[in-house]
């Protein structure tokens, strides 16, 4: 076992992947520091959890800057200053910049309410009743500077009922994404993720 991972997590709105995965590191007992939930979003209610479980939060308000590079470069200075060994984006609804990805490579991790590559970027969900498949899902993967196109690291498939409609699959997406998440947290923490080429390898 590494040395405790410090984690910074990354959210835009209900918060409810970040939940499922403080709860989840704290009953492991995981070996890592939840050191800050940061948010582009002041009326995020991730913020008022992560104060419920002591976690520290910094708001960087996307829509007070005329001028986005500079909230991009804001969020990078912010979470350069806690050292993070790993960075969750959980329902951050932002594309991170090259810079950003670059600086962090290989330690921000995303999930995805889609079996990448299929379907990538916004309303996943209505693409894939759009689309007609029978099989969706959820993914974890490493954060690259494509969109969604980074290592995958879990993924979680779950047959479409007929009947389904958005909301009835986003949900059932959902629920799986409170599972992969934490876990793909755990097996970071824990050292227990290779990475070679675009293949991610869980060891033993």
């Amino acid at each position: 076992m590494g040395k405790i991972k410090r984690v910074v997590f990354l959210a835009s709105g209900r918060g409810s992947n970040f939940t499922a995965s403080v709860e989840y590191i704290r009953k492991k007992k995981l070996k890592s520091d939840l050191v800050a939930l940061v948010t582009d979003n002041p009326e995020a209610k991730a913020l008022g959890i992560a104060k419920s479980f002591g976690i520290p939060t910094k708001v960087i308000p996307y829509s007070s800057y005329p001028q986005k590079a500079d909230y991009h470069k804001d969020l990078l200075g912010e979470v350069e200053t806690y050292s993070p060994d790993l960075i969750v984006a959980c329902g951050y609804m932002r594309i991170l910049k090259p810079e950003f990805v670059r600086r962090f490579h290989n330690q921000i991790i995303n999930v995805h309410p889609s079996l990448l590559p299929a379907f990538p970027g916004l309303d996943s969900q209505k693409q894939a009743l759009d689309y007609g498949v029978k099989v969706a899902g959820c993914t974890v993967h490493f954060v690259e500077e494509g969109v969604d196109t980074g290592p995958i690291i879990l993924q979680k498939a779950i047959a479409i009922a007929p009947e389904w409609n958005e909301k009835e699959l986003s949900l059932a997406i959902l629920a799986e994404e409170h599972k992969i998440l934490p876990l793909a947290i755990q097996l970071f923490c824990e050292d227990k993720l290779k990475i070679k080429e675009r293949k991610v390898e869980i060891l033993k």
